[in-house]
């Protein structure tokens, strides 16, 4: 790379909640070029004056089609990191993004996997770039937008029960919340038209039959509360 140049990308911190544990997941690419070829990393895209792009916007869109091969729920920008050290070529940025997707999105090619957040964190297993630390922020957005807005319910399935909703709110804040807080939240959001009791139920194989509802967002700017979901709002 000539050293007048600075590679800029977009890239992807989609986020999956596993059905079978209610943890978080980050979904991963294997890269297949140098450098740290043969790594898992964050799905991303080279953004410069070749490419077909016209807005960061669409090159996430971009970087979801051709290498998360998934369609989020949810798209939003987190920010932007840079420097001289973060990539060997040379200076670069990276512009990220945070995605939500279904609980049941599933990926067949190899080049894709799900990873436990958890392991990303701990640093059990361990990215490239300063992919790590583009986790991290995605995730710390997550749970601040979490405590005021409905975005864990992007997490959740398609149609849900209260107990399928506060496990979404427990995932994105990493901590017990109270399942009090979490209907008052779902009925207030009926009432404005955010969610939608779908007249079915749920049967589990013990306990009582559960309400089923289904997320039903009016505007992409998101439904606010005026108090913390931790503070019993």
């Amino acid at each position: 790379m000539n050293t007048a140049e600075v590679l800029a990308s977009v890239d992807i911190v989609a986020l999956r909640l596993s059905p079978e544990s209610q943890r978080l997941q980050v979904l991963l690419h294997k890269r297949e070029r140098d450098p740290h070829a043969g790594q898992w990393a964050l799905p991303g895209v080279i953004v410069n004056g070749r490419t077909p792009d016209n807005s960061l916007d669409a090159a996430a869109e971009r970087a979801l089609a051709e290498k998360a091969r998934v369609r989020p729920r949810h798209l939003e920008q987190v920010g932007t990191e840079g420097n001289a050290f973060r990539d060997p070529r040379g200076w670069s940025l990276s512009t990220y993004y945070l995605a939500l997707l279904d609980p049941s999105v599933e990926v067949s090619e190899p080049s894709l996997a799900f990873h436990d957040l958890d392991n990303l964190l701990n640093r059990r297993v361990l990215l490239p770039f300063d992919h790590g630390l583009l986790v991290e922020r995605a995730v710390e957005r997550l749970a601040a937008k979490s405590l005021y807005t409905n975005l864990p319910l992007y997490l959740a399935p398609e149609r849900f029960t209260v107990l399928d909703a506060l496990a979404a709110m427990q995932a994105c804040l990493g901590q017990v919340v109270n399942n009090t807080s979490v209907r008052k939240r779902l009925e207030r959001m009926k009432n404005e038209g955010w969610v939608q009791d779908t007249g079915e139920k749920h049967q589990p194989r013990l306990g009582r039959p559960q309400q089923l509802y289904r997320h039903t967002p009016q505007q992409v700017r998101g439904f606010m509360f005026d108090r913390s979901l931790l503070a019993g709002g």
